[in-house]
């Protein structure tokens, strides 16, 4: 068995996040699905990570340990074959035995679409909010999120993580066109429902709901209900998994 990392994107909206649920269709399942139709047995994927329900992935990543044999120009044309069409395979690559898709991520980035006019053809994929939301603030606020590590107060509650702290090298937003914006984030590690939680809260600070200095309390509380709500899941992307190059063979 050789190992492998498949890398693929997928539309959220007909998905319960990427990983296998009981009475729930998730992408991890599909994906095992269609690979056991071509293989003849079933293969498990360890995913770079989990993402919530609707969320999409432009560039998502798992391991599987495929036979010797495997050829994966072929496998990867075949699946895509099969696949629903909202999950493309992109690229499969093999990697060191012991390389972890989830463990040996060193980094990932999500981004967050919202639009400040109606826009029929992006209502799926962005965040519909008031044109006068002060970017700028938002800005100033998201820059503030670099000097922490614990993050629990945009957490999701209950989860079963050992530790709510991650490291935060870049969070912005950036305007894409003259009515749309996208927040750029990319950490570590990252929370159940951090990004949305964040985004819910930095538009708090856009509409002059919270200020500058109330954010920064909000994540030194380290309490979930301090924050904002969550944004809506739909606009969030997931866009990279960075890996250290010497796991690729």
């Amino acid at each position: 068995m050789q190992r492998y990392f498949i890398q693929f994107s997928y539309d959220g909206a007909a998905y319960h996040g990427w990983q296998i649920q009981p009475n729930a269709r998730t992408v991890q399942q599909t994906l095992e699905e269609a690979l056991a139709t071509i293989v003849r047995t079933h293969i498990p994927l360890t995913g770079a990570g989990r993402t919530d329900s609707g969320v999409n992935a432009t560039r998502m990543t798992a391991h599987a340990d495929l036979p010797d044999n495997t050829d994966i120009t072929r496998l990867i044309y075949r699946l895509n074959r099969i696949l629903p069409q909202d999950i493309a395979i992109q690229a499969i690559r093999p990697v060191r035995n012991d390389a972890h898709a989830r463990f040996d991520a060193i980094a990932r980035r999500y981004s967050y679409y919202v639009s400040t006019v109606k826009t029929p053809f992006a209502r799926r994929y962005s965040c519909r909010i008031s044109a006068d939301t002060d970017f700028e603030a938002m800005n100033r606020a998201a820059a503030i999120l670099k000097e922490y590590t614990d993050f629990t107060s945009f957490s999701k509650l209950h989860t079963d993580v050992k530790t709510n702290n991650c490291k935060i090298t870049h969070a912005a937003w950036r305007q894409i066109s003259p009515d749309h914006w996208v927040f750029e984030i990319e950490a570590d590690r990252f929370l159940r429902n951090m990004v949305r939680a964040i985004v819910g809260t930095l538009l708090l600070v856009g509409r002059g709901k919270t200020d500058i200095e109330h954010f920064r309390h909000i994540i030194e509380q380290k309490e979930r209900c301090a924050a904002g709500d969550s944004a809506i899941a739909e606009a969030l992307f997931l866009t990279e998994v960075k890996y250290p190059e010497e796991i690729y063979l």
